[in-house]
C-alpha cells in the first residue's frame, strides 16, 4: 500500500489529527495524552494568536484509507527575520512503526517549506521554545512530564535515516531532595536572606498569583533571548499562556523576588506532576477527568520545575539558593521526594552544573534535529 499525505481540511481532519496520537499510543504504557481542552484551543487560530504571524499547515499519513501518522509544519517569520535565518520546523511528528509513513510526511513539509523559500528544516519545535520540543532519545522507561513529549524509539532513528542530523540536545534531571541536597544549602539560604536586601515572596492562593502574572513574563522576556528558538511574548500572549495554566497551579510552588523598590527581579516555578493523573483521565477534564487530575496533583511524590528566572544585575548573588531552598524546604514538608527539572540546553553548562551540585543525576535527553532543503 502506498503512503497518501492529505492536507488537514476542515473540523473533521482537525479531529483526526488531535486524536490519531492516542491509537498509536494504544499500547505503549508510558505515554500520556495531551489535556485536549488545550488541544483545541492550541490549534484553533482564533484562540492561538502565534497562527497570524505564522505560515501553518497540518498534513495526515494514510495506507489503505486508514490515517497513519501526522505532521505540522510551521515558518515562523518574525523569528527567521530577527535571526536571518530561512527555516521550517517540523512539529507534532508521530506515526505508527512504519519508517515509509515518517519519510512521507517529512517529505511532505520539506518540500512546503521549499516551496515557501525556506532553505533548511529543524525539529520536532513549536511556535517558541515555551512548547515541548525534541524528541526523546534516551529515557523511554521514564514517565513523561506535561511540558515534554513522549515518543516511541523507533521515531528518532527513522528521522535519523532521512539525513536528519543533531542540531541541539536538550537534558532533563532528576533531583533527589530528601537525600541528595548538600548539607551547606540551608546555612547558604540563611546567610543570604540575612545580608541581602532582597524580599521573597510566597503563596498560598491562586489570586495572589495575578499581580505578578505580567512582571514575570517581562522578566522572562528579558532574560532568556539567548535560548534558542525563544520569540518574546506580548502582553495578550501573556495573559492567554496564565489562563491556561493558572488553574492546575499549586500557589506553594512559585517563589518570587523582589529588589528594594519591589520591583520582580527573580522567579522559580513548580508544578506537582500530574502524569497519572492525567493518563487516568485519558486527557479528558469532564466529566470526571479532573477528579483524577487534582489527586494526582495532591498525592504527588514528585514536582515538575518549569520556569526559572533571574534578572541579569542580579545574577551571582544568591537568588537561586534563595528560591532554590524555600521551594525544597516546603516541598519535602508536602512530601514530594524528587525534582525533574524542565530541559535544558546542552550548552547551558552553568545550569547543569547548578543541578549536578545538587546531586541530580540524567534523567532523559531530548534531540532537536536539522537538515538542510538545497
Amino acid at each position: 500500500m502506498s503512503v497518501s499525505i492529505r492536507t488537514v481540511q476542515g473540523p473533521k481532519d482537525l479531529r483526526t489529527f488531535i486524536y490519531l496520537p492516542e491509537k498509536i499510543h494504544a499500547d505503549h504504557p508510558n505515554w500520556m495524552p495531551p489535556l485536549y481542552m488545550d488541544e483545541k484551543v492550541y490549534f484553533d487560530p482564533a484562540k492561538n494568536k502565534a497562527f497570524a504571524y505564522c505560515d501553518t499547515v497540518l498534513f495526515l499519513a494514510y495506507k489503505d484509507d486508514k490515517p497513519q501518522g501526522r505532521i505540522m509544519g510551521i515558518i515562523h517569520h518574525p523569528y527567521n527575520t530577527d535571526h536571518g535565518e530561512k527555516n521550517v520546523r517540523f512539529m507534532h511528528l508521530d506515526c505508527y512503526d512504519d519508517e515509509e509513513v515518517c519519510q512521507a510526511l517529512l517529505n511532505a513539509v520539506e518540500q512546503w517549506g521549499r516551496d515557501k523559500g525556506m532553505s533548511r528544516i529543524i525539529g520536532p519545535f513549536g511556535f517558541s521554545d515555551k512548547d515541548p520540543q525534541g524528541l526523546l532519545v534516551e529515557g523511554f522507561d521514564k514517565p513523561p512530564i506535561m511540558v515534554t513529549v513522549c515518543n516511541h524509539p523507533y521515531l528518532p532513528r527513522f528521522v535519523e535515516n532521512k539525513g536528519y542530523t543533531k542540531l541541539t540536545d536538550c537534558m532533563d534531571y532528576l533531583i533527589d531532595i530528601q537525600n541528595g541536597i548538600p548539607e551547606v544549602y540551608p546555612k547558604i539560604f540563611e546567610r543570604i536572606q540575612r545580608t541581602t536586601p532582597y524580599r521573597l515572596l510566597e503563596f498560598k492562593k491562586t489570586r495572589e498569583l495575578k499581580p505578578y502574572i505580567v512582571p514575570v513574563f517581562e522578566l522572562i522576556n528579558r532574560t532568556y533571548t539567548h535560548l534558542y528558538g525563544f520569540s518574546p511574548l506580548d502582553e495578550q500572549e501573556m495573559h492567554e499562556l496564565a489562563d491556561r495554566y493558572l488553574p492546575i497551579l499549586d500557589p506553594r510552588f512559585l517563589k518570587v523576588v523582589l529588589n528594594e523598590e519591589g520591583r520582580l527581579i527573580a522567579f522559580m516555578l513548580g508544578m506537582p506532576n500530574m502524569t497519572k493523573g492525567i493518563q487516568r483521565a485519558k486527557g479528558k477534564l469532564f466529566p470526571f477527568g479532573f477528579i483524577h487530575i487534582l489527586y494526582a496533583a495532591k498525592t504527588a511524590k514528585q514536582l515538575d520545575l518549569l520556569l526559572g528566572a533571574i534578572d541579569e544585575p542580579y545574577r551571582g548573588r544568591g537568588l537561586d539558593i534563595l528560591m532554590g531552598w524555600k521551594m525544597i524546604d516546603g516541598a519535602r514538608k508536602a512530601g514530594i521526594q524528587t525534582f525533574e527539572t524542565n530541559l535544558v540546553l546542552e550548552t547551558n553548562t552553568a545550569m547543569r552544573a547548578e543541578y549536578e551540585r545538587l546531586g541530580a543525576k540524567l534523567y532523559k535527553v531530548f534531540r532537536i534535529y536539522q537538515k538542510d532543503l538545497l
